[in-house]
């Protein structure tokens, strides 16, 4: 697909931001949720769902931008701000849609107490379209 090239950016590259569902991301997710501990490649392949000639490459980006740290063939994620602030966010997004999917079936015109609890629900609903 052509892209508009003046505008264009790498997102999972080098430099640009880490999109969710990217390998960078789901690396640094599964590295952020074991902060103080270190795998090999073939130990962060069989956790994430990313081919194993991918990890390489992926963890020396990484490296690049300091969102990692190693020793020998042990890799972990970085003590940085920019990483729990990472982290922070990646926590913020699960629980967001874990309430969505928690909440995304009630009928809450149905469950409103009174005509200005349903009121609110009908604006809430207007202002999303």
């Amino acid at each position: 697909m052509p892209v508009e090239f003046d505008e264009y950016s790498e997102s999972d590259g080098y430099g640009g931001s880490i999109e969710a569902g990217s390998n960078s991301y789901r690396i640094l997710s599964f590295l952020a949720e074991h902060p103080d501990q270190g795998f090999t490649p073939t130990e962060i392949h069989e956790h994430v769902d990313i081919p194993m000639g991918s990890i390489g490459p992926t963890l020396q980006r990484l490296d690049e931008r300091e969102l990692v740290r190693h020793k020998g063939s042990y890799w972990a994620i970085a003590r940085d701000d920019r990483i729990e602030g990472f982290e922070a966010t990646r926590r913020s997004l699960k629980a967001i849609t874990d309430i969505d999917d928690e909440w995304g079936d009630v009928d809450w015109e149905a469950e409103a107490v009174d005509e200005s609890e349903i009121e609110s629900w009908r604006e809430a609903e207007r202002s999303d379209e």
